[in-house]
């Protein structure tokens, strides 16, 4: 995923397979169509130009050109393993022509000022610590009336994570720099985004994830230890037990964002 702080490849082919067990085909995030359409709702993505920060395996590339009408999609990431299966993907629904993938590296993104109609992403700003960084060069590179537009993994407050939260990123083992809904407030307003809505979605994930612990400890266990192994399957089971108890505090928020570049 596309990173201003950090660069490495944590998505392996096996949890990439893990999480397309839990979460369907080419999602690495939770949701599917219905949270993308939900998190996009009243911003119109027919005919525009979209640049989809950390697009995984792009599965929300596909859904942003086949089902809301993106004219080109512009995935970035930083891992090689994600990007290769982004491309093989394309080629195979042919969507080349809609869809391309770039390697891009911590820092300033690459694209000059007003290339896109839409800046998108889908749960892969948790993994960027510097938000005030990234929102400046996000409206940057925004044309004028141009949308910000995400969902992201939020934490409820500023200041240090609780031991819960703590032992919760810890068994993630990926690069998390959460913030706060305040934080993300205060990135957006200072980069000059106007329009801003954020939009808690900690109780629909928090249903959401008890269903999917439930079908990883029933119907998929099977399958999924029978491809991925069962120490790999039962250390993800025991990252979403640890995932719910801090969903139940309120701590780990699920949240859609959006800002406007008037």
């Amino acid at each position: 995923m596309a990173d201003h702080g950090a660069s490495g490849e944590l998505y392996s082919g096996e949890l990439i397979g893990m999480l397309e067990f839990v979460w369907g085909e080419g999602w690495l995030s939770p949701g599917g169509p219905e949270e993308v359409a939900t998190a996009i709702k009243g911003i119109s993505f027919a005919g525009k130009t979209v640049l989809d920060i950390g697009c995984g395996v792009g599965g929300v590339d596909f859904l942003l050109c086949e089902t809301h009408g993106a004219r080109y999609v512009t995935g970035i990431d930083v891992e090689d393993t994600v990007l290769t299966t982004a491309r093989q993907r394309a080629e195979a629904k042919g969507l080349s022509d809609r869809c391309g993938f770039v390697k891009v590296w911590p820092g300033p993104l690459p694209f000059p000022p007003e290339s896109f109609d839409i800046v998108f992403s889908k749960d892969a700003v948790v993994h960027i610590p510097d938000k005030h960084s990234l929102m400046r060069d996000a409206f940057r590179i925004l044309k004028p009336g141009g949308w910000f537009v995400a969902s992201d993994w939020l934490i409820g407050h500023d200041g240090d994570p609780s031991p819960e939260m703590k032992t919760y990123i810890a068994a993630e083992g990926l690069d998390f720099g959460m913030a706060s809904p305040k934080r993300y407030r205060a990135a957006l307003e200072e980069a000059g985004f106007r329009n801003i809505g954020i939009v808690n979605r900690n109780g629909w994930y928090r249903e959401t994830a008890r269903q999917e612990l439930a079908r990883m400890e029933g119907p998929l266990y099977g399958p999924a230890v029978r491809r991925l192994g069962k120490e790999f399957v039962d250390h993800n089971i025991d990252i979403w037990r640890k995932m719910l108890v801090v969903l139940d505090t309120g701590e780990h928020c699920p949240t859609h964002l959006r800002g406007q570049r008037l």
